[in-house]
């Protein structure tokens, strides 16, 4: 099976530091929705992996979770492309959960779901909570410079391997050669 996982906030969309709690606040970022759409016509299952906090802080509730993503799904759509499935951790960091990046629950729920190893499989994201948890696993990690990628980087701990993308667009014209 041929798996692209993906983080959401800085990667796919623009990233808030108050949290992304309305899809009106869901904004993509240039050039993302193609990418994905270039991934799905290359025969790639697209998912989507976010830690989403605000959850678990009280900002914001399911039902605009659901909506956020259902605009995220359509927009995508749109554009040629699917996501396949979004696994999310709701919980804050403080709960210390197995499921938050970058521990690596929802990676292995990915492998566990669509019964498949992640050895090699592509993990974007743009913070070292991603790569962490791609390396955990043996997925790829791919950094994207959006987000909060330049400060990731600037931090020099990526994990070996780590590749570096200017954007998503970027990073999937690596993948798909």
């Amino acid at each position: 099976m041929k798996l692209v996982i993906l983080d959401r906030d800085g990667v796919i969309n623009h990233d808030s530091d108050a949290y992304i709690k309305t899809p009106e606040e869901w904004k993509p970022l240039p050039g993302s929705l193609d990418a994905i759409a270039r991934l799905t016509q290359a025969g790639r299952h697209v998912v989507v992996a976010t830690n989403q906090a605000g959850i678990g802080r009280g900002l914001f509730e399911m039902a605009a979770l659901n909506a956020i993503h259902d605009k995220m799904h359509r927009a995508v759509g749109q554009a040629g492309g699917r996501i396949d499935a979004v696994f999310f951790c709701p919980h804050a960091p403080e709960s210390d959960c197995h499921c938050r990046k970058p521990r690596p629950g929802l990676l292995e729920e990915i492998g566990r779901r669509y019964n498949t190893g992640l050895k090699g499989v592509p993990s974007i994201g743009d913070t070292q909570r991603d790569l962490d948890a791609a390396a955990t696993v043996g997925a790829l990690p791919m950094l994207v410079l959006t987000g909060n990628g330049e400060a990731t980087r600037k931090e020099n701990r990526l994990p070996p391997g780590t590749q570096v993308y200017a954007d998503l667009a970027e990073a999937v014209s690596a993948i798909v050669k």
